[in-house]
């Protein structure tokens, strides 16, 4: 029985850990040719082999979505090893610590933006140069943050703006075989929130955001917000562009 992603070219960013390395697993299991791209190669290379030791197809290239040369050089990777892109996951991202506006500098405003909201701007409009003319889906990984504010202000900030980024794109391509959604995770045990991690947060400010959360429901896994990744990327959700998909086991309710 062939798989979901069966003969599919997919490129995901921030594929080294957490939500990007699980997506990438899920990906190759069902039978995508994938291309793993994020700063750090020796992670990658573990997500890598994993992959080809279970029989996968796999390539993993060391860029810096922040970067506009990093993000098209990945792009072109993609192209020469495996002939096209079909699928492009933009998962890349990180925490901003929750840090409010008034404990914000400029410095950490720009750093945030610049990962989160910068790198779908620049990784999609490369890979789109290979998409047009074919059918393709793009899955932007947003964040409950985006929708509901409840995070730092960059990291809100830059997240509701790959929301935005994700419409945009979806408008200009309906119909033309293009599709582009957005996955918005609510607390995911993963490298970025790792109890050492979340003691660097904000802790005041993070709490006035947690009163806003059920956190006596059970957090999402990795493995979810993959297998949600996977739905938007798949031809199961061919006629469906432009969505969100709130993954966070109810906790905004």
């Amino acid at each position: 029985m062939a798989g979901r992603m069966e003969g599919k070219i997919a490129l995901i960013t921030g594929a080294s850990s957490g939500i990007g390395a699980e997506t990438a697993r899920l990906f190759a299991a069902e039978g995508a040719r994938v291309v793993l791209a994020a700063r750090g190669m020796d992670k990658l290379q573990g997500v890598l082999e994993e992959i080809t030791a279970a029989g996968g197809e796999a390539l993993a290239v060391s860029a810096d979505v922040s970067r506009r040369e990093d993000c098209e050089r990945a792009v072109e990777a993609a192209v020469e090893r495996f002939g096209g892109i079909d699928v492009l996951v933009n998962n890349a991202g990180m925490a901003d610590k929750h840090r409010p506006i008034t404990r914000t500098d400029d410095d950490w405003w720009r750093k945030v933006c610049q990962v989160n909201q910068d790198s779908i701007f620049y990784m999609t409009r490369a890979a789109l140069r290979y998409m047009e003319g074919r059918p393709g889906s793009i899955v932007n990984v947003a964040s409950i943050g985006g929708v509901f504010g409840s995070s730092g202000i960059s990291y809100s900030a830059s997240k509701s703006a790959v929301l935005g980024m994700t419409k945009n794109i979806a408008i200009q391509f309906a119909g033309k075989g293009i599709r582009c959604n957005a996955i918005c995770p609510g607390p995911t045990p993963t490298p970025l929130n790792t109890p050492e991690m979340l003691a660097t947060f904000d802790q005041e400010f993070a709490e006035t955001c947690y009163a806003h959360l059920d956190l006596s429901l059970p957090q999402a896994t990795a493995r979810d917000q993959a297998e949600a990744i996977l739905f938007f990327a798949s031809d199961a959700s061919r006629a469906v562009t432009g969505q969100v998909m709130i993954v966070d086991n109810g906790m905004t309710l």
